[in-house]
């Protein structure tokens, strides 16, 4: 199938903002996806998504580089954490092969209302790193966020960098920064595994792939700058506003007639 070359232009802006987003706070996919589906009705579903994986993980790979420049990373749990998101996103895309996902949109909405009221009110959420967990409890957090949220973005996706972001500050006590930098390579390894399963299964759609993903990229480095150069009260109020994106999109797919 061919696509108008305007309908492309169009793809690449929403790729752009999409990395832009999604460099600091997570939840590029809310802008990518919907626009996807709008624009690209003549092929199906799992097509979209497919082919949606590799502007995303182009966009994560340039904003992560830019994040290890600057913040230092926890590169002992890292390694073990991104393995294991990597197969559990894996499963999750393989899963979405099979089932629908829309059950887990109500489940989403309350953690997310939730998330959004705590961040409003308790003002320094994110903005310190809290006091070192042990070793042992860290790692064992860190596989769960790992599994839990891999998973979910193979399954399902959009959102799935502001969920790391959230685990990172809350079970991991790191500030908004150095959650935003950790998630950025997580990320990484759950969009790796995704693609790696579409590749294997010919679902990408090349011709829309690349040019978004030269798009996604040239965001994901700007948004990542940005991040950097603001710092954590920043990307906290970036954070809260993306959040309720994210409710508002799920409240649509749940409420709508």
């Amino acid at each position: 199938m061919t696509i108008e070359w305007y309908d492309l232009l169009l793809l690449c802006l929403a790729a752009f903002c999409a990395g832009f987003v999604d460099a600091i706070v997570g939840g590029g996919g809310l802008i990518q996806l919907p626009a996807a589906l709008i624009i690209l009705p003549q092929f199906d579903v799992q097509s979209v998504i497919a082919t949606l994986k590799i502007p995303a993980f182009s966009g994560t790979a340039i904003a992560a580089r830019q994040y290890l420049k600057k913040v230092q990373m926890n590169w002992k749990l890292l390694g073990i954490v991104c393995t294991i998101a990597f197969f559990a996103s894996y499963a999750g895309s393989q899963v979405l092969v099979l089932v629908r996902n829309d059950f887990m949109k109500p489940v989403l909405l309350v953690v997310l209302s939730i998330v959004a009221v705590y961040t409003f009110i308790k003002k320094d959420f994110g903005q310190q790193e809290a006091a070192h967990l042990p070793p042992g409890k860290e790692l064992q957090r860190g596989i769960l966020i790992s599994m839990v949220i891999g998973f979910y973005d193979g399954f399902i996706g959009p959102g799935a960098g502001s969920f790391l972001i959230m685990a990172f500050v809350i079970l991991l006590g790191y500030n908004f920064l150095s959650a935003s930098a950790h998630a950025k390579m997580v990320n990484l390894a759950t969009n790796l595994g995704s693609v790696t399963l579409f590749i294997i299964k010919g679902a990408i759609i090349w011709n829309i792939a690349l040019p978004m993903a030269a798009a996604n990229m040239l965001g994901g480095f700007t948004g990542a700058k940005l991040a950097i150069a603001r710092g954590n009260k920043f990307i906290r109020v970036f954070f809260l506003v993306i959040v309720i994106g994210i409710l508002v999109r799920f409240c649509w797919d749940v409420f709508k007639p």
